[in-house]
């Protein structure tokens, strides 16, 4: 048994970027901040604040929710799993890159000026890929389930 599970609470750092595809699946991707906060230890070094960044991809019905409702500097929860990929660059390199395909996001803050948006955030199916949006299920928490066997409602504090 193997466990390939990321969460993540950050900012967007840079509006998403649509794609639309074969059979008019939308992809998103855009880069997700988050950030250690600077400390002091006990012997009085101080370690400075430090921000990673990372490449997040939404796929189909998750990818439209992204589409209508993330913009640059909202503030997400998200859950998915890893995915490193590589490919040769024009000088023949092995390049590799590691991505979020993001489950789970949760859209999180106070409305930006003119924004509508849905409270909550959008849970996909497990296999993205193969399987279409069905937002025909709507929380009280405002959390848009693509799997009907899932209605938990989250305890989490934020």
């Amino acid at each position: 048994m193997s466990v390939n599970k990321v969460i993540l609470l950050g900012n967007v750092g840079r509006e998403p970027e649509i794609r639309h595809i074969d059979n008019n699946v939308t992809v998103a991707s855009f880069t997700l901040a988050t950030t250690d906060r600077a400390y002091k230890t006990q012997a009085g070094q101080v370690v400075p604040e430090r921000t990673e960044w990372h490449n997040i991809i939404a796929w189909r019905g998750l990818a439209d929710i992204v589409e209508k409702y993330v913009h640059k500097g909202s503030q997400l929860y998200i859950e998915g799993r890893l995915r490193t990929r590589s490919w040769d660059d024009q000088n023949g390199n092995k390049r590799y890159v590691t991505e979020i395909y993001a489950e789970n996001i949760e859209l999180l803050g106070r409305r930006q000026e003119g924004q509508s948006m849905t409270p909550g955030g959008y849970q996909s199916q497990p296999d993205q890929s193969q399987n279409q949006f069905n937002n025909t299920q709507q929380q009280s928490s405002g959390t848009f389930n693509a799997s009907p066997e899932n209605n938990d409602v989250d305890d989490l504090p934020f």
